[in-house]
């Protein structure tokens, strides 16, 4: 078996003395992971990193084996990050949550094509946070949980929409929300496109992508990757 891809690395740990195991959010064959021999080597450690966009090939005698990848660097946004705080969070979140999230080998292109115009957004610090609010909802989306917030839950109307439902991840308005507004999640403008989206705003907006995300995406009983947690400490120090 043998194919060539494109693909953004995602995670990279070693595997023997000299070789790594390497995890890519391929183009065509989704997430997977093959062997790259020598991968623990200077010369080719500055560009196995996450984030890294690659034109990969990969071997194996049988398709359900690990297998081998060649990696030829296209883009090393990696080293693009380098002393950048919020870059740097963000391509490990991003990594992060596609590692832990997306099904092994199987193709998703437009999120593939999202996640790369994400990365390629990190050089421009002012849009990014935004941007990156608007990849987890299609993260949700993809993956079949996508939020409804284009009208009320229980009464149909699309006024005045204060609420998400915890459960559906439907708006709900304040007159349909009545005495269960304590249990329901704010719904902040900015999901919907509207309002501001400073810092504080994509917080809040942040909060209900991130319960979905754990509720919906995560395996039972886990949290979102910690690199998240990260990013969010970082985005609450960025305006």
């Amino acid at each position: 078996m043998e194919w060539r891809d494109e693909g953004i690395l995602l995670a990279v740990r070693p595997h023997g003395e000299t070789s790594a195991i390497v995890e890519a959010f391929c183009e065509q064959h989704g997430r997977h992971a093959g062997v790259v021999l020598g991968g623990v080597s200077r010369r080719m450690r500055p560009y196995l990193q996450p984030g890294v966009l690659a034109q990969l090939g990969w071997r194996a005698r049988l398709d359900e084996h690990l297998g081998h990848y060649t990696v030829e660097p296209i883009r090393n946004r990696a080293a693009v990050a380098l002393g950048d705080r919020l870059a740097l969070a963000g391509i490990g979140t991003v990594a992060a949550l596609l590692g832990a999230v997306l099904p092994d080998r199987a193709p998703h292109p437009a999120l593939y094509d999202r996640t790369n115009a994400l990365l390629d957004l990190l050089a421009q610090p002012e849009v990014w946070p935004l941007a990156y609010l608007q990849w987890e909802m299609a993260l949700l989306e993809e993956m079949g949980f996508g939020l409804d917030l284009g009208a009320c839950a229980v009464t149909g109307t699309r006024e005045d929409l204060a609420y998400v439902s915890p459960r559906t991840g439907r708006a709900v308005s304040r007159a349909g929300a009545g005495a269960y507004a304590p249990r329901l999640l704010s719904l902040p403008p900015v999901l919907r496109g509207e309002g501001q989206a400073d810092a504080a705003a994509i917080a809040e907006a942040l909060g209900v992508t991130g319960h979905f995300i754990r509720d919906r995406l995560m395996p039972e009983g886990r949290d979102p990757p910690a690199a998240r947690d990260r990013l969010l400490s970082v985005l609450a120090r960025h305006d």
